[in-house]
């Protein structure tokens, strides 16, 4: 597990490629789909967070959510600043606010 740093770039670094992945997709415990995150531009850092969420922690609980905070680093103070501009960092916020733990599909290219 990485030590984020108070870069979001240059947490991005430290993480996992994506190479080969299409797409996310984030499971409540009805099987409902709450988020989508696709491989393209102004999504692929999220992408590589969850990704990687997904890979240290198995599903997306309070636990986890925590550690992706502080990987978004600065954003994640942007995100608290104004609700809605970041969707990706809200639903983080939303599980340790007592939303359901969620499940990461895994879609490749």
């Amino acid at each position: 597990m990485i030590e984020p740093t108070s870069s979001f770039k240059e947490n991005l670094q430290l993480l996992p490629s994506i190479e080969g992945l299409a797409r996310i997709e984030l499971v409540d415990p009805t099987g409902a789909v709450v988020a989508t995150i696709e491989n393209k531009p102004g999504k692929q850092g999220s992408l590589v967070v969850y990704q990687y969420l997904h890979q240290e922690f198995g599903a997306i609980d309070a636990e986890a959510a925590t550690h992706g905070l502080a990987v978004f680093a600065e954003h994640t103070a942007d995100a608290k600043a104004r609700p809605g501009a970041h969707p990706n960092i809200d639903l983080l916020f939303g599980v340790i606010e007592g939303d359901a733990v969620l499940e990461v599909r895994l879609f490749g290219a």
